[in-house]
């Protein structure tokens, strides 16, 4: 692992929403590194009609984000907030990448861009394990994302220390220079015509209210 991440606070998902979002606000560089191949986002309607097999709407509905990510990334732009974002993937892809990279594009259309990398370019740094899901705000703070085992943000690690967030912040800003940006991965890799089946067990409807968690924040 190229990072020590000991030393990190445990944020609670309504503690964690609420300094996300004033940090933010007074944010210049945001960058994050998405690494894991499945997840489950129970909130989002879009996914809800994929996991559905309902690929139509969820591919309506994901189309439905791209004026609220325009607005979202322009906001950003006004306050001086630059934003930039590699996402790892693995191949033969997985049900959930195709249904998230269609979102991802569109994100990168209105704003926010990102690029794609191979597994294989980073197998050298996961001797110790799959890299984390890690995101940085300037050099002032670093949070890591932390799932339960159905893929469901369950809480993060908020880490403060000035060597530990810029140790961060070079190890995504190298793989983001490496990696190709999205819209040639997708025009490569992608047939957006091409229907995508979930490949996991569905979740119940009330997921993230049973276990007492509210629903992700806009980012």
């Amino acid at each position: 692992m190229p990072i020590d991440l000991r030393g990190g606070e445990i944020q609670q998902l309504a503690d964690y929403y609420a300094d996300f979002e004033q940090r933010m606000a007074g944010c210049q560089e945001f960058w994050k590194l998405e690494r894991g191949q499945t997840f489950a986002e129970p909130a989002d309607e879009s996914w809800l009609a994929f996991e559905a097999g309902d690929w139509d709407t969820a591919a309506r509905l994901i189309e439905r984000r791209r004026a609220d990510l325009e607005a979202y990334h322009r906001e950003l732009r006004q306050a001086g907030t630059r934003t930039a974002r590699v996402r790892v993937v693995e191949r033969p892809l997985s049900a959930y990448l195709q249904w998230e990279l269609r979102l991802l594009r569109i994100r990168d259309e209105a704003g926010g861009p990102i690029r794609v990398l191979d597994a294989g370019a980073v197998a050298g740094l996961e001797t110790g394990g799959p890299l984390p899901e890690i995101y940085t705000m300037d050099e002032t703070v670093m949070y890591e994302a932390v799932y339960d085992d159905s893929g469901v943000l369950d809480h993060a690690v908020r880490y403060r220390d000035a060597d530990v967030v810029r140790a961060g912040r070079e190890l995504i800003g190298d793989l983001y220079r490496r990696a190709e940006p999205i819209a040639a991965f997708f025009g490569r890799e992608i047939d957006p015509a091409q229907p995508v089946l979930p490949d996991r067990p569905a979740l119940p409807a009330d997921y993230l209210r049973s276990r007492g968690r509210p629903a992700p924040i806009r980012s």
